[in-house]
């Protein structure tokens, strides 16, 4: 068992919402564990706009996710909850990309119904691959666990697709397949919520996708967590924030041909070795000398 996954089924057992912030990157992980979060959520999305430049529709591979994976696991302890989109193709390629990813460092591994390529679940155009196949998707998944401790998410996108009664199906079927928490994305409304949660969250942890201009309203950890959720994420809010902050930043450059006006909003040389531990690091490097 890694200690991380067993860390994140202990604090899931508990009734208090877990708030887990979307990182992208070592760098936004280490910065979000400072904040002092309690787990972290790997947006599929934010790696296909910080790796890539481009949108979430089915672009990022398995690999790149399990590179992003090693390098955050190694800079952070906190558990992360990793975007394992389709599972990267059949059942077969699917018990391959979580022992990937298990391996790896994931804590919770997410996979979601839709056909290949698959796109953002707040995005139209969305498809479905059968039930039965979805089934054999996760049956496939925990089964390739090497370690009893790691969690399988399941999530359906059929709200868009299918209907919410359907949805709600789906997720009957998904979680008989014995997974260890639920994602039905896309929510329309409080109605839904409330309704996915007086059917699901008294027998398992429901997840709450909260995407800043997406289908669902946006509401606090607190407020999901009154309705029932037991897991709030905001998994592209850094990346917009980045995109926010990063456009402002290099328009002020190219006006002024210079960083002066702009100092009071980023770190210095100093903050940020201080932020990232180069001290640290380099006092560990001198005792080997």
């Amino acid at each position: 068992m890694t200690a991380s996954s067993q860390t994140l089924r202990a604090r899931l057992a508990e009734e208090r919402v877990l708030l887990a912030p979307g990182v992208y990157d070592a760098f936004s992980a280490l910065l979000a564990e400072q904040a002092g979060f309690e787990a972290l959520y790997l947006s599929g999305a934010s790696i296909a706009y910080t790796r890539l430049g481009r949108p979430d529709v089915g672009l990022v591979t398995a690999s790149e996710v399990e590179s992003t994976i090693s390098l955050v696991a190694e800079r952070v302890a906190l558990p992360l909850i990793v975007d394992a989109d389709t599972g990267f193709g059949n059942a077969v390629n699917t018990q391959r990309t979580v022992r990937a990813f298990e391996r790896a460092g994931a804590a919770m591994i997410q996979l979601e119904d839709q056909a290949f390529p698959k796109r953002c679940g707040h995005l139209a155009g969305k498809s479905l691959v059968p039930v039965q196949e979805m089934c054999g998707k996760l049956r496939a998944a925990l089964d390739a666990r090497r370690f009893g401790s790691t969690l399988v998410l399941a999530r359906t996108d059929a709200v868009a697709v299918e209907g919410l009664d359907a949805a709600f199906e789906r997720a009957e079927a998904y979680l008989a397949c014995g997974v260890d928490a639920l994602f039905i994305e896309a929510l329309r409304s409080p109605a839904e919520m409330d309704a996915a949660c007086a059917r699901f969250a008294h027998r398992v942890p429901l997840l709450a996708n909260m995407v800043e201009g997406g289908a669902t309203p946006v509401e606090s950890a607190a407020q999901l967590g009154e309705r029932g959720f037991r897991i709030a994420i905001f998994p592209g809010g850094a990346a917009r924030a980045l995109a926010h902050a990063l456009q402002q930043y290099y328009r002020q450059l190219k006006t002024d041909g210079s960083t002066r006006a702009m100092k009071d909003g980023m770190f210095d040389f100093q903050q940020i070795n201080a932020l990232i531990g180069t001290p640290e690091l380099l006092k560990e490097a001198a005792a080997y000398e």
